[in-house]
């Protein structure tokens, strides 16, 4: 459970515009002349076949990897690289196993030369957010695969960031850790409000967290279809899940998903 806690100031969300990009590997284009834009303080989707460009596009936007032609700007800015304003969460966790939890959670604190005593307090702050006071002491192997995920989204939301980028985070727990991940996700982003883009392979979880779904087409990745998920918020895994137009923005996405195969 999310627990309240002390957090940092408050930081001003971004939007994000994505214009023609496209990119290849070699021979293999991935991507090819998608354009969308985020608007500040939304939560969008990313979905589309296995191996249509979700995780390049996303790593782009992050400024891990270049594209070949098309832009992204953030608050208007083109971006270069990788910038303090948007932070990451990975699919395999990415921890450091030789490091206690609060270490993890403080890690990109440590890269920015925050004093220890400071990220410290930081890092508590946002691991009890994300229900994981008394844990700071533990180590990776001694958590479960649920609260190593929490780690990693602490450890995004400890540098305080505009934009978080979310690649499939919780693919790899059960499905019941899963909806407890969901809706502990929404409650951080009802709290803070920060520009979410987040993929997935799972129809369902892309409709119960999203303001809108991004639909890529099989490779090369193409935007097909902006699908609005009118579901009104704050939303619940029972009240939203069991309702007549969550089955039906369900079933129209995989109407999309479906016309493509």
């Amino acid at each position: 459970m999310i627990v309240s806690a002390p957090m940092r100031s408050q930081v001003r969300p971004l939007g994000i515009d994505v214009r023609n990009l496209s990119k290849a590997f070699g021979l293999v284009l991935a991507l090819d002349d998608v354009s969308f834009s985020v608007r500040p303080g939304e939560f969008v989707s990313i979905v589309g076949p296995s191996g249509c460009g979700k995780t390049t596009l996303l790593k782009i936007i992050a400024g891990l990897i270049r594209p070949d032609q098309g832009v992204v700007e953030i608050g208007g800015l083109p971006i270069n690289g990788p910038g303090p304003e948007r932070a990451m969460v990975f699919q395999d966790f990415a921890l450091m196993p030789w490091a206690t939890v609060l270490r993890n959670a403080a890690f990109g604190l440590e890269v920015r030369g925050v004093p220890r005593k400071e990220r410290e307090e930081l890092a508590r702050s946002v691991l009890a957010k994300v229900g994981l006071s008394g844990f700071e002491n533990y180590y990776p192997h001694q958590l479960s695969g649920g609260m190593q995920q929490r780690v990693g989204l602490a450890r995004a939301l400890a540098v305080n960031p505009q934009i978080l980028l979310m690649d499939e985070p919780f693919a790899s727990v059960d499905e019941q850790t899963r909806r407890i991940l969901q809706d502990d996700l929404l409650k951080v982003w009802a709290d803070e409000r920060k520009t979410v883009v987040f993929v997935t392979h799972s129809m369902d979880e892309a409709i119960y967290l999203s303001d809108r779904v991004f639909v890529l087409s099989p490779r090369p990745g193409r935007l097909v279809r902006v699908l609005d998920v009118n579901l009104p918020r704050p939303r619940s895994s029972k009240e939203t899940r069991g309702s007549v137009l969550f089955a039906k923005l369900v079933e129209d996405l995989w109407e999309v998903l479906r016309e493509m195969q």
